[in-house]
């Protein structure tokens, strides 16, 4: 399907599965746009409805710029439809929303002006009223059938429990997110825009993931590393209808999503994610996207302080106390290892003294903290904690040891009380 002209500047991509009448909603609001429709087109992603949302689609052909992709329903593929989506949008610029939500009248007009202004090639975050899936506000879903979006933001915009879910971020750093460390944390896909170049050559939402959630902070990641700058706009704002979330898409965190991504990007930061996801750390949880600001300095002082610990003693200690063949991981590994180390899995947080160590084919080198590793359950043997670990182990030692305990049937090292059990659960 596709009607009116064929370069628009702009594309909205919308997924979809099965949710016509919230479909309809948000595409009268992009019909409400004050941007022209002649400059914009919009892409539904149909992950395999089998209600009226194509008809629905077609009955907004005489007021909007319409393109429709249907793909078989084999499961939740939010990040595939996106793709498609995306691969059928002709515009230099690509906003993607959610079934649902509605934008505001000046919408399009504020993404597209962001990308439009001079500076570094940017990520755009639109801000999102609303958005409370465990806990709808009361009154807000009856009010979508007869408010616009401007109305329905007079009515609950005083309300602190109607703000975008990430203000008190915005707010802490004055809505400027170059203050913000790993803001791409917060590049969520209910909302946001990117140049469609960028979004291509870093190669679009990862299919891999296949159950609500992890995918748009994942390839906000990847924008990160591509160079983007990330940045917050009031003026693309947007409010989340509450509605029911169905089975497809649970609205818990989903812990083998955030697994996945530590496997995809396993370095220290990843696993701190996942600490913060999977363990629910008390000390963490009040500040949501704020909780690795806390933790990259320890991390960073850390590294300077043990740059130079030489654990090769504690190394060879382990090398000549094993049996030949046992299977070694060792956390702290250090830049040099004794003559004659065996095979390892190697872990160390300082990736700079990791390079040597990577030209070795025998060892299995992994920049990481320990906290939560890419092996398997009892991968080796015998796991080696090393004194480089004491900056961080008042810290994260109950986490690491159970960590340790999880990938290996011994754990060792100075550190280690051998009649000590790890503090929390071995699961996840």
């Amino acid at each position: 399907m596709l009607n009116g002209p064929a370069t628009p500047l702009i594309s909205v991509v919308i997924p979809t599965y099965n949710r016509s009448t919230l479909l309809r909603h948000t595409l009268t609001a992009l019909a409400g746009q004050r941007m022209p429709t002649s400059r914009f087109e919009v892409v539904v992603a149909d992950d395999g409805s089998t209600d009226d949302t194509r008809q629905t689609v077609e009955s907004f052909a005489d007021r909007l710029t319409l393109r429709y992709h249907h793909q078989d329903d084999l499961g939740f593929r939010a990040a595939a439809a996106r793709n498609a989506g995306a691969r059928l949008a002709g515009a230099d610029v690509l906003v993607f929303v959610d079934t649902g939500v509605l934008p505001g009248p000046d919408f399009l007009t504020a993404h597209l002006a962001a990308h439009q202004r001079p500076g570094p090639r940017r990520a755009v975050l639109g801000y999102t009223y609303g958005y409370r899936p465990a806990d709808p506000i009361p009154g807000l879903a009856e009010a979508v059938g007869s408010r616009t979006p401007e109305e329905i933001v007079g009515m609950f915009g005083r309300s602190p429990d109607f703000r975008d879910d990430r203000h008190p971020t915005f707010t802490s750093c004055g809505f400027d997110l170059s203050r913000v460390p790993l803001s791409w944390q917060l590049f969520w896909s209910l909302n946001c825009s990117v140049p469609a170049a960028d979004f291509h050559s870093v190669g679009g939402f990862d299919e891999d993931f296949r159950s609500w959630g992890g995918e748009d902070i994942e390839l906000g990641f990847r924008l990160d590393r591509h160079g983007l700058a990330f940045e917050v706009s009031r003026d693309a704002w947007a409010v989340d209808i509450p509605h029911p979330r169905e089975n497809r898409q649970e609205t818990d965190t989903n812990p083998s999503n955030v697994l996945t991504l530590l496997h995809k990007h396993p370095e220290p930061v990843m696993e701190l994610l996942w600490a913060w996801f999977c363990r629910h750390l008390p000390h963490l949880e009040d500040t949501r996207a704020w909780h690795l600001r806390q933790e990259l300095p320890a991390i960073r002082r850390a590294v300077t302080y043990v740059r130079h610990r030489d654990v090769t003693a504690e190394l060879a200690q382990l090398r000549d106390t094993v049996p030949a063949g046992t299977r070694v991981a060792v956390i702290g590994c250090g830049g040099t290892l004794p003559p004659g180390f065996p095979p390892a899995h190697l872990v160390d947080f300082d990736d700079d003294l990791l390079r040597g160590l990577r030209a070795d084919p025998a060892h299995s080198v992994h920049h990481g903290l320990g906290i939560r590793t890419v092996l398997p359950d009892d991968a080796v043997d015998v796991v080696l904690v090393t004194s480089r670990m004491a900056p961080l182990w008042r810290r994260w030692r109950a986490h690491v040891l159970a960590e340790a305990n999880r990938i290996g049937r011994t754990v060792r090292g100075p550190l280690v009380d051998p009649t000590a059990r790890p503090a929390v659960s071995l699961t996840g």
